[in-house]
C-alpha cells in the first residue's frame, strides 16, 4: 500500500524516472537498478524543481512523497493516469514471444490500417505515432514513455496501437495498465537467459501478457508453451502445421516472393514472406484483426499488400546470380526457421553468415552453431554484437557447434570480412543468409562503443565490389 508523506496538494506537470529529465513541477521515481538506485539522486532532482518523489523509503528532502513498495511497479499505474488512460480508448494488440513479435505486429497494423483504422506501431524496428516514423531505443520503453506515447498516438488521430511486449518489459512492470484488447503469443525458445533463471521463468515472464485479462488470447499451437497457454486460459488458436486450430494454415505453398495458403475456412491467403515461420506470423496477425472486427475478406487483403519488415528476410540484390538475404535471426531456433525457409528457395549451395552477441544468454551460442552447421552447405561464423566481450571468444563458442553438422566451417572475426568472404565464395543458384542484425545500422563493442554497420548496406557495397571490373 502506499501512503503520502507530506502535504499532497502539489501541481505535477510532468513525470520522470531519469534524473535529467527531472525539472520543475515533476513527480520524480527513486527506482532502484540494477547498478543505479534512484534514491541517489533524489536531492538533485529536488534542487532542480522536482515538486514530489516516488520511493520506497522516506528521505529527508523537504519534498512531498508517496512511499510505495516498488517505485518500479508504481511508474504504470501513475504514468496511465497522468495521461488520462489511453490505452482504455485506443485499441491495443500485444505480441508476445522469442521470434515474431517483430513481424507480427507490422502484418497486425497492416491489416487494420487496410481496414480504415488509423494504427500506431511499437516494437523493435520503429515505432509509428500519428502517421510518422520514429526511432527506437527497446522494443518496450518504460511505462511513463510508453503511456505518453499511447496518448500522443489518440492525439495524433490513431485509434488502435499494434506493440510488441518483450519479458523483460512484463518482469519490470512497463506494459503494466495497459488494457489490452488482443494478446498475441508467438513461440518461445531459448534466449534471455542471461536475464531469466531459465526457460521456465522465462515462460512466466511471457505468461504475464495472458494473466493480465486481455480482451482477446491468441495463441500458436504449434509451440509446445503455446500449447500450454492454450490449456491454461481460455484462447483462440492458430497452427501453420495442420493442428486442430481455431486458424489453420492449409495448403501452404512459398517460393522467393513470399507464401500461399488457405486460413481454413476463412480466406485464401497471399503474402510477400516466405517460410512457414512467417505463415504463424500472419495466421497471429489474422486472428488478432479478426479478434478487433476486421472481416476475414479485408484482413487477406491488408496481408496481400503488407511490405516486407526490414532486415526480416530482406532481399538485397545488386543483380548478381543468386539470392541474399538479411534476417534478424539470433536464436537457435530463429536460425534454424530461416535457413530451412532458405533451402527450400535455393537449387545451388546455402551459404549462411552468423555470429552471437555478447553480454547476453551463452549457452544459446553452440546452440546457434550446430543449427548453422546442420542447415547449410558453408558457415561462416563471424562477430555480431560482441559488447563487452572477446569478439574471438564469442565466435569460437558459436564455432564449436558448428562441427556437430556437416557443413564447411570457416571463421572470420571481422564481420564485413566474412559477408565480402560468403559473398566471393557465393556461385549462380546459391543462396547467402546473413543472420543476426537484421534492421540494425551499428556494431556494438566494449565501453557503448557502437560504429556504423548495415548487413544490407555492406552486402550492397560488397556486392558492387564484386560486379566491378578488376
Amino acid at each position: 500500500m502506499a501512503r503520502v508523506v507530506g502535504d499532497p496538494r502539489v501541481e505535477i506537470v510532468d513525470l520522470a524516472y531519469d534524473s535529467r529529465k527531472a525539472g520543475p513541477g515533476t513527480l520524480f521515481f527513486c527506482v532502484v537498478g540494477e547498478k543505479r538506485d534512484g534514491h541517489e539522486f533524489a536531492a538533485s532532482v529536488v534542487a532542480a524543481g522536482a515538486a514530489a518523489l516516488v520511493v520506497e523509503r522516506e528521505l529527508d528532502v523537504g519534498v512531498p512523497q508517496v512511499v510505495v513498495p516498488s517505485a518500479r511497479a508504481a511508474m504504470a499505474p501513475f504514468a496511465a493516469a497522468f495521461r488520462d488512460d489511453p490505452t482504455a480508448e485506443l485499441k491495443v494488440v500485444g505480441v508476445t514471444g522469442t521470434n515474431g513479435k517483430t513481424t507480427t505486429a507490422f502484418l497486425v497494423r497492416e491489416i487494420l490500417e487496410a481496414a480504415g483504422i488509423r494504427t500506431g506501431l511499437m516494437g523493435t524496428v520503429k515505432q509509428v505515432v500519428g502517421g510518422e516514423e520514429e526511432a527506437v531505443e527497446r522494443t518496450t520503453p518504460e511505462a511513463i514513455d510508453l503511456q505518453a506515447t499511447f496518448r500522443r498516438m489518440l492525439d495524433g488521430g490513431d485509434r488502435a496501437c499494434a506493440m510488441e511486449v518483450s519479458s523483460h518489459a512484463m518482469v519490470l512492470h512497463r506494459a503494466d495498465a495497459i488494457h489490452f484488447d488482443a494478446a498475441v503469443f508467438t513461440n518461445l525458445t531459448q534466449d534471455h537467459l542471461d536475464f531469466h533463471a531459465d526457460m521456465e521463468d522465462y515462460f512466466a515472464a511471457k505468461r504475464l501478457l495472458f494473466e493480465a485479462e486481455p480482451g482477446v488470447r491468441i495463441v500458436n499451437l504449434d509451440d509446445p508453451y503455446g500449447r500450454r497457454l492454450a490449456g491454461e486460459f481460455d484462447c483462440l488458436t492458430f497452427s501453420a502445421e495442420g493442428a486442430d486450430a481455431d486458424y489453420r494454415a492449409t495448403d501452404v505453398e512459398f517460393d522467393a516472393t513470399g507464401a500461399r495458403f488457405t486460413v481454413e475456412g476463412k480466406a485464401e491467403i497471399r503474402t510477400g514472406m516466405p517460410g512457414h515461420f512467417n505463415v504463424a506470423n500472419a495466421l497471429g496477425a489474422f486472428a488478432a484483426a479478426e479478434a478487433l472486427g476486421v472481416d476475414a475478406a479485408t484482413a487477406a487483403a491488408g496481408l496481400a499488400g503488407a511490405g516486407r519488415v526490414p532486415g526480416r528476410m530482406e532481399a538485397v540484390d545488386e543483380g548478381q546470380g543468386f539470392a541474399v538475404l538479411v534476417d534478424y535471426a539470433h536464436t537457435p531456433d530463429s536460425i534454424e526457421n530461416v535457413l530451412r525457409a532458405a533451402r527450400r528457395l535455393t537449387p545451388g549451395r546455402l551459404i549462411a553468415v552468423f555470429g552471437a552477441g555478447g553480454d547476453r544468454d551463452r549457452a544459446k551460442r553452440p546452440l546457434m552453431g550446430r543449427a548453422g552447421g546442420e542447415l547449410s552447405d558453408l558457415a561462416v561464423v563471424t562477430s555480431d554484437n560482441p559488447r563487452s566481450e572477446d569478439p574471438e571468444a564469442i565466435v569460437a563458442e558459436v564455432a564449436a557447434g558448428v562441427g556437430e553438422g556437416e557443413a564447411e566451417l570457416v571463421v572470420e572475426v571481422d564481420r564485413r570480412a566474412a559477408i565480402a568472404l560468403a559473398l566471393g565464395r557465393a556461385e549462380p543458384g546459391d543462396t547467402v543468409v546473413i543472420a543476426g542484425k537484421g534492421h540494425e545500422q551499428g556494431q556494438e563493442f566494449e565501453g557503448g562503443r557502437k560504429v556504423p554497420f548495415d548487413d544490407r548496406e555492406v552486402a550492397r557495397e560488397e556486392l558492387r565490389k564484386l560486379g566491378s571490373p578488376a
